[in-house]
């Protein structure tokens, strides 16, 4: 059962068992490396989602992404073996996330990129709602 709530934008919610309170803390980290239209999908997450924070995560080429919402860039070497990865992201953002949760954008980039990035969140530690933008709005997958 999906339950609805509309308040800035609609949520989608499909865990039924753990309640969502709309008001609560949510900050995006959304990964921007390579894939055609992947940071349209990024745009479009940050422009309609109402966050309390943005951070975005990329290389050196990444830096041209730009959004009217305030964000905060961190430049990770992308190219680094999975391990050096994961620890790079591991230092960038540890004291940057203040809820113990995180909405996550990995709509950009590839598994290696994502697998190092969910592996850092969750040993920093921090839960992770995966986020993206649908037709119906910004979803919670």
């Amino acid at each position: 059962m999906m339950k609805v709530y509309k308040f800035n934008f609609i949520k989608y919610h499909n865990n039924p068992y753990k309640f969502i309170h709309p008001f609560s803390e949510m900050e995006l980290i959304a990964l921007l490396s390579t894939g055609k239209g992947t940071w349209g999908q990024v745009a479009g997450l940050i422009n309609h989602g109402e966050w309390d924070k943005i951070i975005l995560l990329g290389d050196d080429f990444a830096k041209q992404f730009t959004t009217e919402k305030p964000s905060e860039f961190i430049q990770i070497d992308l190219n680094k073996k999975i391990k050096d990865l994961r620890e790079e992201f591991l230092g960038k953002l540890k004291g940057k996330i203040k809820g113990t949760e995180v909405a996550l954008s990995i709509a950009s980039g590839d598994g290696k990129q994502h697998m190092a990035l969910i592996s850092a969140l969750i040993n920093l530690p921090v839960g992770i709602r995966f986020a993206a933008l649908t037709r119906e709005g910004v979803i919670d997958l």
